[in-house]
């Protein structure tokens, strides 16, 4: 469509009824769901063209919005990534509608206003409930703030203008004015400093939003007189953390303060930059500068400081300073700064103490990276620095945060948690995989003795790349993928879930060889589901199995449920440890890899990841609310039965919960 086509339909007389009639005629006389395989793909394509002329229309979005839901119905997101809502990212938007063909700019626009019918005017979709689709509407809203407050594009997104371009203005002018424009800078930060609880290692979206909300508090059309108290840290988090860097003077004009600063000056910076980064989980990139100068300048003994290191940092600096200098050089650049948080949090863990450990970290940063590992960090992490430095940051953050990784806008939870188990627990086996793939483009692992070499084997269920992904995911997750599938191929036909010998084998000698699951895999039908929950109080219970804690995290299935409770699927969690919240309610505390525990389950239900005794990176439920969406476990099998009998009332509330939803409709297997 040229801008010609765009003005003639908008100024003609009658032009939206005729555009709506045959939009209404495509959709609903020759529905998607009709379209033989091989005309599917044209007949969306009429559609889509008819809703591209709907919207570039002056008063065409009100008609779609009122038609998302049957476009939905009918099947015009049906085999595009659109089709999974849940698993859309916010950031990945702005791209979409600022340099994206019209027909994809189109099926981007109807996804947002198919979100907007689901927040605000009870469409229903099994896959995204309100709250999700409300959550997402403010997180894409911030991120085009510069279109809604009028700030000029830079001059790749002015070049790339098109002829939808107003009509992409007036979707976010129109989405703001259906959101609530005064409350929408409150709840961005408030979403901001939930998501930054749970300190993730990709927060490249949340800067983004951080800038945005900057220029809209800096340019006074923002409307929300309190938004300014919860941004202030933010914005000088990132853009002024400390004295010499609190205007934002730009890097050389910081390190040119920095060399005619005195002692106490350098000292005073050093502590406001650590302060900075462990308030809000993000680092500045004059932070980054900062600690390349103390070791250029001769300033060594600021490290500690400027870190934030506790005495347990500080020893295991003390005994390896020599790596850490190292690391620094190789990985900390103002391209890398959250590498900074990686490397005060890896110290504190003390796991360099870990006699293998230093070693692996002295041949990663002497190991030459393929050709294939090269173009795969580059693609995603960009040419601007070695792809070799994006990896040695992304190690640091991955050792530092081992339950920050998230699975990105990919279908492999399996091998997110897995790098998480071994980051938290196997941190050694991680950086050999690390060595391998980096090295050969390959992982050689076994399975029951048999060798498993991923470089002969198909893709599994990520077929690409993933590009939203941390450096140590974009290299190992295609790798661990494969060898996922395989080892599901290799376990067809032993006639029970693959997981009881996959888990094990994969992840280590300390999961737990006694495998629990609720559900039999060939009729789908519960299996002893009140047996289950009496095995998993007498395996993790603190008060039914003589308080035993937690020794190794343990990998679990959870059958996750939406916000009516109905059932969604299967999904790869990790159990961390079980205890007493501040509230002296048992808890379960537990990793999700899908980038944001905090999720609303259902009939009360409502994951917390803040408030109740979580650490940074865990989603936490009362002990029976995380029974009731349990439906696979591990244990050592130490505690064949449970030291205290536990309640039958207790079993069969915990029961009732779960076949009030996820099983709903299943029979109970006659044994």
């Amino acid at each position: 469509m040229t801008n010609a086509d765009a003005h003639t339909i908008a100024d003609s007389a009658g032009g939206l009824k005729i555009l709506l009639d045959q939009l209404d005629r495509l959709t609903l006389t020759l529905t998607l769901h009709d379209a033989s395989r091989t005309g599917k793909h044209a007949h969306a394509m009429q559609v889509l063209d008819a809703a591209c002329r709907v919207l570039a229309h002056d008063d065409g979005l009100p008609e779609l919005r009122r038609r998302a839901g049957a476009l939905s119905d009918a099947g015009i997101f049906a085999g595009t990534d659109w089709d999974a809502p849940a698993n859309l990212l916010p950031r990945l938007v702005k791209h979409t509608l600022t340099y994206a063909e019209p027909p994809t700019i189109t099926l981007e626009a109807l996804s947002l206003l198919r979100f907007l019918t689901v927040a605000q005017d009870g469409h229903v979709n099994p896959a995204l409930p309100p709250d999700q689709a409300r959550q997402f509407l403010t997180q894409v809203l911030a991120l085009n703030l510069d279109r809604l407050l009028g700030t000029a594009a830079d001059e790749a997104q002015r070049g790339a203008r098109g002829p939808l371009a107003p009509a992409v203005d007036r979707l976010m002018r129109y989405l703001m004015a259906e959101v609530g424009t005064e409350s929408i800078l409150d709840n961005l930060i408030a979403e901001i400093w939930r998501i930054m609880a749970q300190r993730p290692i990709q927060v490249d979206h949340v800067k983004s939003m951080v800038v945005q909300i900057a220029l809209a508090l800096n340019s006074g059309n923002a409307h929300s007189p309190t938004a300014h108290l919860g941004a202030d840290r933010l914005i000088s988090a990132l853009f002024g953390p400390s004295m010499l860097s609190r205007e934002d003077p730009g890097i050389p004009a910081y390190l040119d303060r920095l060399a005619r600063a005195d002692q106490r000056m350098v000292h005073d910076e050093a502590l406001a930059m650590a302060r900075a980064m462990h308030d809000t989980g993000l680092v500045s990139d004059y932070h980054a500068a900062f600690l390349r100068w103390t070791l250029e300048a001769g300033h060594p003994r600021m490290l500690p400081e400027a870190l934030g290191l506790s005495s347990t940092g500080l020893d295991a600096l003390r005994c390896y300073e020599a790596l850490v200098r190292a690391l620094i050089d190789a990985a900390i650049q103002p391209g890398t700064a959250q590498a900074v948080y990686g490397l005060s949090l890896m110290l504190e863990r003390g796991i360099l103490y870990s006699p293998p450990i230093a070693p692996s970290l002295w041949r990663l940063l002497e190991t030459p990276l393929s050709a294939e590992c090269g173009t795969a960090l580059e693609s995603a992490c960009g040419t601007a620095l070695p792809a070799q430095t994006h990896l040695i940051a992304g190690v640091l953050l991955l050792l530092g945060q081992p339950l920050g990784v998230g699975q990105g806008n990919n279908p492999t939870c399996q091998s997110a948690r897995a790098l998480s188990m071994w980051a938290l627990n196997d941190p050694d086996f991680l950086l050999w995989l690390i060595a391998q793939v980096s090295r050969g483009d390959r992982l050689l692992m076994h399975f029951e003795g048999a060798p498993l070499d991923t470089s002969t084997l198909p893709p599994g269920l990520a077929t690409l790349t993933p590009l939203d992904a941390d450096p140590v995911s974009v290299l190992l997750v295609p790798h661990l993928d494969r060898a996922y599938a395989e080892l599901g191929r290799r376990c067809a036909g032993r006639g029970e879930d693959p997981h009881r010998w996959i888990n094990p084998e994969l992840h280590g000698w300390w999961v737990g060889r006694e495998f629990h699951i609720s559900v039999d895999v060939a009729t789908g039908a519960l299996k002893d589901y009140e047996g289950f929950l009496r095995n998993f109080h007498a395996a993790y219970h603190p008060m039914f199995n003589g308080n035993q804690p937690v020794i190794h995290p343990q990998p679990a299935g959870i059958a996750v449920t939406d916000a009516n409770g109905g059932f969604i699927g299967w999904h790869a969690i990790t159990l961390i440890r079980v205890g007493l919240d501040p509230d002296d309610h048992m808890r379960v505390y537990f990793f999700n890899p899908n980038n944001d525990s905090g999720q609303d389950w259902g009939n009360g239900v409502v994951v917390s990841t803040h408030g109740h005794g979580e650490r940074f990176g865990e989603g936490s439920l009362l002990f029976g609310e995380f029974a009731s969406r349990l439906y696979l476990f591990h244990d050592d099998g130490l505690q064949r039965m449970a030291q205290v009998d536990v309640p039958d009332d207790q079993i069969a509330e915990i029961a009732a919960m779960g076949r009030a939803t996820w099983a709903v409709g299943r029979a109970d297997l006659e044994v």
